[in-house]
């Protein structure tokens, strides 16, 4: 299997990201896509994609992006900002991009993007390596 392959498969058995309704839509080397189309169970009480939506997508895709160079990661830390909201319907998209990657951690720049690529939310996560090197 490559790279892709593996990573579509971690996402397959991970709960957390299908109990959420987030999917890996794009992957290549230091970039991963996730993709929510929002549901009922992403709202929060105002009607609007809830903060936990967005960050959870965050780390998924900031997460996947730093495990493409094969190896484990666990967040360490993040920082993220809330700049508009989406409603039930829209197809969200999260794009991790590494910005560097280190001999134990993995620093990783994240935009939240809304059906009209408006930008939702951006940040960064910083990720710890629990494996060996590659």
């Amino acid at each position: 299997m490559g790279m892709e392959e593996d990573m579509q498969a971690l996402c397959t058995a991970n709960e957390f990201m299908n109990h959420n309704h987030i999917k890996l839509k794009e992957l290549s080397e230091g970039r991963a896509v996730m993709e929510l189309t929002v549901v009922k169970e992403s709202l929060n009480p105002y009607g609007i994609v809830h903060g936990g939506a967005l960050y959870t997508m965050g780390d998924c895709a900031s997460g996947i992006a730093a495990r493409s160079d094969g190896r484990r990661y666990v967040t360490l830390s993040s920082s993220l900002n809330f700049l508009r909201s989406g409603k039930e319907g829209d197809t969200i998209q999260a794009v991790g991009q590494v910005r560097h990657r280190g001999r134990t951690t993995c620093y990783v720049d994240v935009d939240i993007l809304g059906p009209d690529g408006r930008l939702l939310a951006s940040g960064n996560y910083t990720f710890f390596c629990i494996s060996a090197e590659k």
